[in-house]
């Protein structure tokens, strides 16, 4: 083999190499693709639907979020609803952080309880023993209430256990 095809071969590999690199690194530190499984965030989120998840964003009440779940080897995706400090009450089918209403609109309600709630009242007292949200934890909940299991299960979540924040749907196109 001539020393011209040598040299193309290597330049090829090390591009490619160095394509590689980028990747991963993108993927560990910047952004990761996910996919959903589950009926949890519906209808926000379908099964099998592709995330595009930021791992960069600041996590702010509201944002859509990946993280490891606390209870399951498996990836949840879910909504913060109480960030650190926050006090957190639902009663009536209404949100109450911090003793202010929130409209909560990605809740549908066609996804109504026994009692023809969407969400069963509850403190976050009730539900961890604690009145406020603690530093370093977040309170999640899932669009679909009857069928997420989420922090009124399983508690808070840790900011360690955090993947990145939800900011667009890959997959399907609509």
């Amino acid at each position: 083999m001539d020393s011209a095809i040598k040299e193309e071969i290597i330049s090829w590999i090390k591009t490619i190499l160095f394509a590689l690199l980028i990747a991963f690194i993108c993927r560990q530190f910047i952004f990761s693709p996910v996919t959903v499984k589950g009926e949890s965030m519906s209808p926000t989120f379908e099964e099998n639907n592709w995330l595009f998840v930021s791992k960069t964003s600041t996590i702010d009440r509201f944002d859509r979020v990946v993280f490891d779940a606390p209870d399951k080897d498996e990836r949840y995706v879910k909504r913060i609803i109480g960030i650190p400090g926050d006090e957190i009450e639902m009663k009536d089918d209404k949100l109450y952080v911090n003793g202010e209403v929130y409209e909560e609109p990605y809740v549908k309600k066609e996804y109504r309880l026994l009692d023809n709630k969407t969400t069963a009242d509850f403190t976050l007292d009730e539900l961890t023993g604690k009145k406020t949200v603690p530093e370093g934890y977040y309170f999640v909940l899932g669009d679909n209430r009857k069928k997420s299991h989420d922090s009124r299960r399983f508690g808070f979540i840790t900011e360690e256990s955090l993947i990145g924040e939800v900011k667009f749907r890959i997959y399907p196109f609509n």
